[in-house]
């Protein structure tokens, strides 16, 4: 398997850390001592403004937009087909971007959604990231082999933190060139709430370096979810070319702006309904 140069990933990695470093506490906002780029509080005017994005990202978009953004989620260990029925009737008839589920359901998924412009996400190493990469590899090709277009996989979160960059990046070069083989997407989980900042960096230059599509903040199973300061600090991170998804504890139509306005390309959310009707309230008659 062709991997990206270790030492070059290194590199690139610790020049991001240096960089965070340098800014230093003046460059820092005094409310949540993060760099002012990635300052929640920065992003409230322009969210009561009516903005959707922030900096390259301000496409003006409007409410009829949302729904193309989300992930229509059900991950939870005990759904039913009934309610995979259900989750794919919703995201057919609101026009989400995917449904995201677990591999047994791909297969079950991808035929309820044939015939529309919904497609079918998937999960590899979920949600403790904690198999071999040989595993999420296998997972990826057999859920895109079931009908799946897309794959969220988990890192080695126990590897990143020791410091091990090498099986990191292999385990998401694993995905990821699958995903290329199969005209896939990938989703790159770091799964922020257990990293420090200087982490997060390293997760996502890893993520990049191994051509992810996209980089998502969470599992939605772990001790936290998407912030806004974590997904303006993954959009600083990877630039304009890839993705950022937020994922865990967005469950209204505010937090879904909030998440858009910080950087995000994609939303994760089991309430996509409601995110949905709710800007459908708002928008001009």
């Amino acid at each position: 398997m062709a991997t990206p140069d270790i030492d070059r990933v290194i590199s690139i990695v610790l020049e991001e850390v240096s960089a965070l470093t340098r800014q230093g506490a003046s460059q820092r906002c005094s409310c949540h001592a993060l760099h002012a780029a990635c300052c929640p509080t920065r992003v409230a005017p322009v969210l009561d403004a009516g903005a959707s994005r922030l900096g390259l990202y301000a496409t003006g978009g409007h409410a009829g937009d949302v729904a193309s953004l989300i992930d229509h989620t059900l991950l939870r260990p005990d759904a039913t087909r009934r309610e995979i029925e259900t989750l794919c009737r919703e995201a057919v008839e609101f026009g989400f971007a995917t449904v995201c589920v677990n591999p047994a359901w791909v297969a079950v998924c991808a035929a309820l959604v044939r015939g529309s412009r919904v497609q079918v996400a998937s999960v590899a190493g979920f949600p403790l990231g904690a198999t071999t990469p040989d595993v999420k590899q296998y997972e990826t090709r057999r859920a895109l082999f079931d009908g799946a277009h897309e794959i969220d996989m988990v890192i080695n979160v126990g590897a990143l933190k020791s410091g091990d960059l090498h099986l990191v990046e292999r385990d998401i070069e694993a995905v990821t060139s699958v995903c290329r083989e199969c005209g896939a997407l990938s989703k790159v989980i770091i799964e922020a709430a257990l990293l420090t900042d200087e982490e997060k960096v390293t997760a996502c230059t890893l993520a990049k370096a191994a051509r992810a599509d996209y980089v998502k903040t969470s599992t939605g199973f772990g001790p936290g979810g998407a912030t806004v300061a974590d997904v303006a600090l993954m959009r600083r991170v990877v630039g304009e070319e890839m993705g950022v998804k937020a994922a865990g504890g967005v469950r209204d139509l505010t937090s879904a702006q909030a998440m858009v306005a910080a950087g995000a390309t994609r939303i994760g959310a089991s309430a996509g309904v409601r995110i949905v009707q709710e800007s459908r309230k708002g928008a001009p008659a």
